[in-house]
């Protein structure tokens, strides 16, 4: 991630984040307090329609407490309801019209002691029709007072009613008197814009706007056979972000001779304050915005000024290597940028210093491991040239006759020893062994290095060559590695009797190209995990008298030859040098 975009985020973060918070909190704080407030309201409202509802059962009550004596003061009403005179009929007909009319009541019906209507004054021709159940169920109702279907010409209407008894004449009569509860009723108990009351009563519901069974809220449903469980299951859904408060009343179904429960349902829908909040996250949001661009163009800014003088020490840094150390960093800035490239510049001078020590210590180094090497390699080529003069040294002694017959013999190794040490000279005259590739016969340089080699009487060098092995190397390297292999290999017998053994195999690779495997194997000491894993290492070495190079000079010659070399060890057994070189055209060794 660049600087840019780093500083950009923190930027953002560091002015968006706090925004958001503030703008969270004080909208959830403002949500919190104005829905208190509305159901502070909503409560009030339906203690307010708790008592309305009382007032109206004390105003039905009165009622009915006038209209019962007037009833029993009057004798017509006595001869038509008692003494049933067909002269009076009329008169007990119309007596609960009028009676309704002048007591302000939406409903009212007399009935005798069978539960027949005698008469009705809402409903005049409900006559003579039994409904023996609504008395009954209305006085068992606790408070007296409930809602009940009344019907009348137009369409059946709810009631708030009581129920009333007087006797005339060894007779029992009841009276049912009550208003109507329709839309007008249930607005005039809202009183407040934004709250709604509604009715529900098993089987509809009247709201105090319009009602939503379809018919005028003043209505009541005409198809009692309608499946009531599907209809209560709708009105009981609560719309979303509203509060809501009920009041139960007791319901009457007259038909049915049961008793059950309405509600009052007092809504206050929160849409003023959806408004509000939604305004408060478009505002919000606008904020946001302004506050992003005007971040992103701050931060361009700075950026720009802070960047631009980073990119140009990046580049001066760039710039910097070992052989080139003299970048200005000089600054005539004040602030951190200044102290930086002052810094660098500082840090350059000790570079400078640095790094001719350095090349000096190179040097140096180069010229001790050169050494070390032509110390190495002197000593492999001087190896077999001590053992001739020791053979001939000892021939002198013991057997002189011998000696011209051994020498021509031994003259061979002698040559090839020297011009071997020939060859190095050559070669580190030029401060690095030249590396020439060219196809060599392994078989013939195996030989004459295990020729050179021989003269221990405990060591049984061996050889086990495969026919027409040729590899793409140097010759000169190619005897250092084995030289250097064989060596190693007869120094781990430790003057006791064993066998070194040099094998040359021919194969192919996984792309298909020849490989030459060589191995070289002892029955000497071995070595343990730990010196095998470190045998290739740099001055690593086991021997008093050793240098550590030896192995790590074999390692070096191989990668050159673009080969590998693995080591097989077992302490108290022996070791397997295993080396896979790029193979040459069969017979086109020199």
């Amino acid at each position: 991630m660049t600087f840019r975009m780093r500083l950009l985020i923190t930027f953002l973060l560091a002015v968006l984040l706090p925004m958001i918070v503030l703008a969270l909190f004080i909208r959830d704080e403002m949500t919190d307090r104005l829905t208190a407030q509305y159901e502070q309201r909503v409560e009030a409202l339906v203690t307010v329609i708790e008592e309305d509802l009382a007032q109206e059962n004390d105003a039905i009550t009165n009622s009915l407490a006038v209209l019962r004596e007037a009833i029993i003061d009057d004798n017509r009403f006595r001869r038509a309801a008692v003494d049933r005179l067909q002269e009076e009929r009329r008169y007990l007909l119309d007596y609960a019209g009028r009676a309704m009319r002048l007591s302000g009541l939406s409903m009212l019906q007399i009935q005798d002691e069978t539960g027949r209507i005698i008469s009705s004054g809402h409903f005049r021709n409900e006559y003579d029709r039994m409904e023996p159940e609504l008395p009954r169920l209305l006085a068992a109702t606790s408070g007296g007072v409930a809602l009940v279907r009344a019907r009348a010409p137009e369409a059946p209407f709810l009631a708030l009613v009581r129920v009333e008894s007087f006797q005339m004449a060894n007779r029992r009569f009841a009276i049912v008197a009550g208003v109507k509860v329709g839309r007008r009723f249930l607005a005039r108990l809202a009183r407040e814009a934004g709250l709604t009351v509604a009715l529900l009563y098993p089987g509809g519901m009247l709201d105090s706007g319009k009602g939503r069974s379809g018919q005028e809220a003043d209505a009541f449903p005409t198809d009692v056979g309608m499946q009531r469980a599907g209809i209560e299951e709708s009105h009981d859904r609560i719309p979303a972000g509203a509060i809501v408060r009920e009041l139960h009343v007791p319901f009457i179904d007259s038909d049915r001779g049961e008793r059950a429960q309405a509600r009052f349902r007092v809504t206050h829908l929160l849409t003023e304050l959806e408004a509000l909040r939604r305004s408060m996250d478009r505002w919000f949001l606008v904020a946001v915005a302004a506050a992003a661009v005007l971040a992103i163009v701050l931060v361009s800014w700075l950026t720009s000024r802070i960047s631009r003088p980073l990119v140009e020490l990046a580049d001066k840094t760039s710039r910097i290597d070992l052989d080139r150390l003299d970048i200005d960093f000089s600054s005539s800035r004040r602030d951190e940028v200044g102290a930086l490239s002052r810094l660098l510049g500082a840090m350059t001078e000790r570079l400078r210093a640095s790094a001719v020590r350095i090349k000096d210590a190179e040097r140096r180094a180069t010229v001790g491991e050169l050494a070390r090497q032509v110390n190495h390699d002197i000593k492999n080529g001087l190896t077999p040239i001590r053992n001739v003069f020791r053979h001939l040294v000892q021939l002198a002694r013991e057997d002189p006759a011998q000696m011209p017959e051994i020498f021509q013999e031994r003259e061979t190794t002698l040559d090839s020893s020297i011009s071997y040490l020939e060859d190095l000279a050559s070669n580190y005259a030029r401060l690095y062994p030249r590396s020439e590739r060219r196809p060599c016969d392994v078989n013939e340089i195996a030989n004459r290095v295990v020729m050179d080699l021989k003269g221990p009487e405990h060591v049984d060098l061996q050889t086990e060559l495969g026919e027409t092995v040729v590899v793409l190397g140097d010759p000169v390297a190619l005897r250092r590695i084995l030289e250097n292999l064989v060596s190693n290999a007869i120094d781990s017998l430790e003057s006791r009797p064993g066998r070194v053994t040099v094998s040359t195999a021919l194969g192919a690779g996984d792309d298909g190209s020849p490989r030459v495997r060589i191995t070289v194997s002892d029955t000497g000491r071995g070595m343990s995990e730990e010196q095998v894993a470190r045998s290739f290492d740099d001055f690593y070495t086991t021997k008093d008298d050793g240098t550590g190079l030896g192995l790590s000079i074999v390692r070096r010659l191989i990668m050159d030859l673009d080969g590998s070399v693995r080591v097989e060890s077992e302490e108290g057994k022996g070791s397997r040098f295993i080396i896979d070189l790029p193979g040459a055209e069969a017979g086109s060794g020199g």
